[in-house]
Formats: C-alpha cells, sequence, structure tokens
C-alpha cells in the first residue's frame, strides 16, 4: 500500500453509504443486459452520419442548448423550443431534476423496485426519500402513492413508464390524478415508449407539472453516442438550464442526433421486429419450467427463476449475459433479459432451457460417499 506523505480528507457524507450504479459490463457474445437495440445504425445512415460530421466544427464550443435538434423534437411532438431540453443521455437530465427539485428539506418520491439511479441521485442531493413499495405484482400502489402526496410535502416524484426492471406501463389514468392531486413536479419516465407505443404526450399542456422523459438510447440505437430529452412547461424547462452542465452535449453527438431524428421513420420496422419478438420470448419462457415471466411494454423481460446467480452464471458461461437482478430487494430470483435478434433470443432460450436441465441433473445426483 502507497505511504502517503499527505492523506486527503474525507468526501461528502452523503457517499459513505452510497453504492454507485454498476451496469455490469462483461464481453458477451449476446448482449442481453442493458436495454440497448440490438440492431446498429445501418450503413447507408452511417454514411449520412460521416459527410455530416466532416462540417462539423472540432475546434469550437458546441450550442450549449443543442438549439437546433431541441427545434427537431419540439416540432416532432407539437411543443415549443422553450418546452425541450436536451441533455447527455437521460442520465444526465435525472441528476438535473435532483438538483432543481430535491436538495437538503426536500423529498423524492420513489416507486421501487425502478431504476436504482433515482434512489442515487437523490442520495447525492441529500434529499429525502420516501419509497411507496410496488405490489407483488410489480403494479404502483395507486392509493398508497395518492395518499402520501396529499401531505403536501413531496418535492418531485417520478413515474417509470414502462417501469426499468419490471416492464410494465403506469396506468394512464393514476397518472393523471397524481398530477391533479399535487403541485410536486411529476416526472413520467418515458425511456422505452417507443416499445409500449404509450406517452402522456398529450396532457402537457394541461399540467405545468409534467414533465416527460426519453431517450435516443433505445428505439434509435444511441446508446453510445449518449442524448436523451424532457418535454415540459417553459418554467421548469428554465430551472432545469439553470443546474445543468454548460455544454453537456457535444458538437457531434448533436450533430448525430439531429440526423437520427430526421430519419427516425428508418427505425420503426425495427421497433416492430423488438416488439414481436417480445411477445413470442414472453411465450417461451412461459412454457419452462419453473420460469415465471413478468408482462412487458418495453424491449425487456424480468423473469424470476430458481437459483438466479447460478442460472445468469450458466448463461455467461455459454456467452450470454443477461442482468441479475437477484440482489436487489424485491426481486430476489430476478433476471432481465434484453429482446434482441430471433437468432440472440433463441439462443437464449436454448441455453437456459439447457442450463435448467443441468441444475436439475446435479441435483437429482446422489452424494459422493467419501472413501473408508
Amino acid at each position: 500500500m502507497t505511504a502517503y506523505a499527505q492523506t486527503v480528507r474525507p468526501s461528502a457524507p452523503q457517499l459513505e453509504a452510497l453504492t454507485p450504479y454498476d451496469p455490469k459490463y462483461l464481453p458477451a457474445d449476446a448482449f442481453l443486459s442493458a436495454n440497448e437495440n440490438p440492431r446498429d445504425v445501418d450503413e447507408e445512415l452511417r454514411r449520412h452520419i460521416m459527410r455530416v460530421l466532416r462540417d462539423v466544427p472540432l475546434n469550437r464550443y458546441p450550442d450549449p442548448l443543442s438549439n437546433e435538434l431541441r427545434d427537431l423534437i419540439a416540432e416532432a411532438n407539437g411543443v415549443t423550443r422553450d418546452q425541450v431540453l436536451v441533455g447527455n443521455g437521460g442520465d444526465e437530465l435525472l441528476f438535473d431534476i435532483a438538483l432543481a427539485w430535491g436538495g437538503p428539506g426536500r423529498t423524492f418520491l420513489n416507486m421501487p423496485p425502478t431504476f436504482s439511479v433515482y434512489d442515487n441521485n437523490a442520495q447525492l442531493t441529500n434529499t429525502e426519500i420516501v419509497s411507496v413499495v410496488r405490489d407483488e405484482n410489480f403494479d404502483i400502489d395507486e392509493a398508497a402513492v395518492l395518499e402520501r402526496v396529499a401531505q403536501g410535502d413531496i418535492d418531485y416524484v417520478i413515474v417509470t413508464s414502462p417501469n426499468n426492471p419490471t416492464g410494465k406501463l403506469a396506468d394512464e389514468q393514476f397518472i393523471l390524478q397524481l398530477l391533479e392531486s399535487t403541485d410536486a413536479l411529476v416526472v413520467v419516465d418515458e425511456a422505452y415508449f417507443e416499445f409500449s407505443r404509450k406517452t402522456i404526450r398529450p396532457y402537457l399542456e394541461r399540467f405545468e407539472n409534467l414533465l416527460i422523459l426519453r431517450t435516443f438510447s433505445k428505439a434509435f440505437s444511441l446508446a453510445g453516442v449518449r442524448v436523451g430529452y424532457v418535454l415540459g412547461s417553459p418554467r421548469v424547462i428554465r430551472e432545469l438550464i439553470k443546474v445543468r452542465q454548460p455544454y453537456s452535449v457535444d458538437a457531434v453527438s448533436q450533430a448525430i442526433a439531429q440526423v437520427i431524428y430526421e430519419h427516425r421513420a428508418l427505425f420503426e420496422p425495427g421497433i416492430s421486429a423488438i416488439i414481436a419478438e417480445r411477445s413470442r420470448v414472453f411465450d417461451e419462457l412461459k412454457r419452462i419450467a419453473k420460469v415465471v415471466p413478468y408482462p412487458s411494454d418495453a424491449n425487456y423481460i424480468l423473469f424470476r427463476v430458481p437459483q438466479a446467480g447460478r442460472v445468469w452464471q450458466g448463461l455467461y458461461d455459454r456467452g450470454i449475459l443477461v442482468r441479475d437482478l437477484s440482489g436487489a430487494p424485491q426481486l430476489e430470483d430476478c433476471l432481465r433479459v434484453t429482446i434482441g435478434t430471433e437468432e440472440q433470443n433463441d439462443e437464449f432460450l436454448d441455453a437456459l432451457r439447457t442450463v435448467l436441465a443441468d441444475i436439475a441433473r446435479q441435483q437429482l445426483q446422489p452424494p459422493a460417499h467419501p472413501s473408508a
């Protein structure tokens, strides 16, 4: 161990108990763990992107607010530029929300199990966390949420729709009740809405306290580029601009996202293929003994299986990486598989059957007797 001449004082106290978000990024033949689109941007669109990038001045700072991209997004969603904010992936925007609406003396309402970054961001900003736990089917306890916000001390709440990692949409009528019953900022995380075909967007004009978050990482195959955006009232967007990092979305990412968004219709066949494969994989999982899949409106399926950690390792030994969630509260024995290509999904299903059969055989083998 290094003998330092001078040590460093402790970091901020809120970091002591914080577990950093770990995407469990490991090498594999089939990446079915991170909810990415299994299809990369096609070659023709890539060539278009490369032509555009030749004209991007790399010696100049980018447009700090990504205004050309904001205009494209605003036009497509029937809003104005001042109702859109672009960020370095949805993750930056989620942290901006915690900075602007959280902090000491302020309260965030969470609905676990859900995306762990929400909780982390609240801890980092010294925001009090109130958790209303979902039921055994991972549905929101709607009555409990509405009862809790009625106390009047909640500053912001995040409703994930579809929910990650459990997959189901939040009920639209519940979201409307929530918006009507509180002046808290209600963030609806629609990172996977292209796969559910459902959005709360039509209600933006009615509710100043509604903020919708979306991303380019999933349906539009840009997880490696890091671009996300929010839609909200001009007042909310102004507050978020106050806390965001300057130049957080670089010029290259802005240029790529503009090309992708202008050609977003090209991604529709791939999205439809994922939705069809989601249904097929769900049906196949239901046919496998001891596997309990949960209905999903996203591009992944959560399933419960005995000895999940052992099953995860067996799949990984066969080159297939899924997400092991079995160590998280309420998600005991749960794994999550991203919907891949038809071939990847078949490989996953075949490997899962083989792993479970191997485990069953090993359990049936009599214990070895020690030699006399």
